[in-house]
């Protein structure tokens, strides 16, 4: 093998193709070297961010698209007279240049990329300019230079061209429009419908462009920054009629919520919101979650509680509804992470911030998947806060919710002495597999054995013995149950628990499971009422109450606020507070049935051997309609910006 690389490598064939290139190199030199400042910007870029893992989607998209971009760049810099060339490649470089420099120093200080999107708050930053620059990563001084240098240069090679050359601005024109309509192509297909993974597909990342860190990503320095611009200046916004305007200003019209028995019952206490990963509430027992279920019969228990799947991501179609108070759109397809760009003044952590608290999130995984970082921001926390990033663990045992408690970064950041909080937990351990060959299972699997070797002294461990579907379930979410004692525990040696009101809510029931006949001997499967999952609220001095009228994610917001003696306008919500004198409940589900403790609607019928009278039911049909009209319309036209 070696023999014929040598024989190849010395042949006449080979040296005509190097010669080939090398007389190209030679004659198109100047073409080369004007590309290089441009070269250089994305480069630089990519290399200071790394932390956002620049690489991942650096195939064919972002190569092709910067080729697309500096050929148009330099190609119009040839097509005129030099004076006039000259002008249009030293202006291309210059703004290129300030943008990379933004780009550079606010990743230093925010490990986001720069949107244009923040130009409409530059004058709130300006007085931190000076901080910015001191505190700005030196590397992008370095990488600033160097880009310099190699432009000053560059003009030193700029062609003489005596007269415009009209057809090859038409050749450069043209190739530059084929080129962008296909590169898009090189990214995939576009989930058409919602899936939970539509956030991490390269082209809805591309055709939605709502996460500036993952759209880099995958387009590359030039097309990202001038399809910012475009998107944020350029493109025209879906206009609202008169008729839908009119609509949701009248429903938007100021009416406090009214007070009640509960009202400011938790007043100033710090508050902890744990959404649990696919709990479902046939698993909220004495055996499997004995802390959860003591809590739950000790607190407010919403007895009639649905966690209703809407859009792709259920998990998060949950964390978007309970902390903005809407649900991912019905009539049309959009999923919930994707309306970061949204104005949400009234989101929950913006209000508690407004009353002085500090509000953090938690989980196991990355602020990158399903955007959490961008969109918990755009919510009004302060931080979000993921296991995984903390660089803390040479293996998976941040998959166990046990770490949300233990680990120590989270513990010094989770149970502040000195100042109010409002913390939002969600859990991970109760997610599939459901095997104990592998996952969360297996992790808790090993570990039982190796605690019964010790309890027993056994050399040797048992036979593997395969744990069922159902058998993993109530083992990971004795896990969480765990992770739910340990919290209880550690506000109790901070002296917090008396000041401490927790929040229990479930992300979805049990959809997950390969076997759904589980499901079938433990609840109603026949309809949507199959989402029927656990929510109480628990503070360590609470009675028992049993709450019997029907809540979704949309009521748990408003009841929030009202515990905490918010003054709120009850029309700014779709759900309304489900402690209120005269609360009667009632959830929708995706496909537009509903149910509101007595009867199931299904196509504007009742479908169960419940009666309701005909008024009624037009009534309740006409609310669910108008609320999901308020819903859509109110994402699809930003209606608070």
């Amino acid at each position: 093998m070696i023999k014929r690389v040598n024989k190849f490598i010395h042949s006449k064939k080979f040296n005509d193709f190097i010669n080939k290139v090398r007389d190209f190199l030679v004659d198109n030199k100047h073409i080369i070297i004007l590309c290089i400042p441009f070269i250089l910007m994305d480069i630089f870029t990519m290399l200071f961010a790394t932390s956002i893992s620049y690489t991942n989607y650096r195939f064919y998209a972002p190569i092709l698209f910067n080729i697309c971009w500096i050929g148009l760049f330099v190609g119009l810099s040839f097509s005129f007279k030099k004076w006039i060339g000259k002008i249009i490649y030293i202006l291309s470089f210059l703004v290129f240049l300030v943008v990379f420099m933004t780009n550079g120093i606010y990743f230093s200080i925010m490990s986001n990329i720069f949107d244009f999107s923040l130009v409409v708050a530059a004058g709130e930053g300006a007085p931190y300019l000076l901080d910015a620059l001191r505190n700005c990563n030196p590397f992008v001084y370095v990488a600033f230079v160097i880009i310099v240098i190699s432009f000053i240069f560059s003009l030193k090679e700029f062609p003489v061209v005596k007269k415009n050359n009209y057809r090859l601005l038409g050749i450069v024109f043209g190739s530059f429009i084929v080129l962008h309509l296909l590169i898009p192509l090189t990214l995939g297909r576009v989930n058409k419908e919602l899936t939970w993974s539509s956030w991490k597909n390269a082209r809805n990342i591309y055709e939605t462009f709502n996460d500036s860190n993952k759209s880099i990503k995958v387009c590359g320095f030039y097309e990202y920054n001038i399809r910012s611009f475009y998107i944020n200046f350029l493109k025209p916004e879906v206009a609202i009629t008169e008729e839908e305007l009119e609509f949701l200003d009248n429903s938007y019209v100021e009416e406090l919520n009214p007070k009640n028995k509960y009202t400011g019952k938790f007043k100033d206490m710090n508050l902890i919101i744990v959404q649990l990963e696919g709990m479902d509430n046939w698993i909220v027992n004495k055996n499997d979650t004995p802390t959860i279920y003591k809590m739950m019969n000790s607190g407010i228990n919403f007895n009639k509680h649905y966690s209703f799947y809407n859009g792709g991501g259920s998990t998060f179609n949950s964390e978007f509804a309970i902390n903005t108070g809407y649900v991912t759109p019905f009539s049309y397809s959009r999923n919930a992470y994707t309306f970061n760009k949204n104005n949400f003044p009234n989101s929950l952590a913006h209000i508690f911030k407004n009353m002085g608290y500090e509000v953090n999130a938690f989980h196991m995984n990355s602020g990158e998947y399903y955007s959490r970082s961008v969109n918990y921001d755009n919510w009004g926390y302060d931080n979000y806060y993921g296991l995984k990033e903390t660089k803390e663990y040479s293996d998976s045992s941040y998959e166990l919710d046990r770490e949300l408690i233990q680990n120590p970064t989270f513990q010094e950041l989770m149970f502040p002495e000195d100042k109010k909080f409002v913390h939002y937990i969600i859990t991970y351990t109760g997610h599939l597999p459901f095997t104990n060959k592998k996952g969360t299972c297996k992790k808790l699997y090993n570990e039982d054995i190796e605690k019964e070797m010790n309890e027993t002294g056994a050399i040797e461990p048992p036979e593997f013995v395969e744990m069922t579907e159902e058998e993993c379930v109530r083992r990971q979410n004795t896990e969480t149950d765990y992770m739910m004692s340990l919290l209880l525990d550690r506000l109790k040696e901070k002296n917090l628990l008396d000041n401490t009101a927790i929040v229990v809510v479930t992300d979805h029931y049990l959809y997950t499971l390969e076997d759904q006949t589980i499901l079938e001997r433990y609840k109603n499967t026949s309809n949507n009422l199959i989402n029927h999952t656990p929510f109480f609220i628990w503070t360590s001095k609470g009675k028992k109450t049993t709450i019997n009228e029907v809540t979704s994610q949309l009521n748990i917001l408003p009841t929030i606020l009202n515990l905490y003696g918010v003054e709120f306008n009850k029309n700014n919500y779709i759900g309304s507070d489900a402690l209120a004198n005269k609360y009667k409940g009632i959830a929708f589900f995706n496909d537009y049935s509903w149910y509101d403790g007595k009867v199931y609607v299904e196509n504007g019928e009742v479908t169960n051997d419940k009666k309701i009278s005909a008024q009624s039911l037009l009534e309740k049909n006409e609310f669910v309609s108008y609320s999901i009209k308020k819903n859509d319309l109110t994402l699809k036209y930003n209606y608070f910006k």
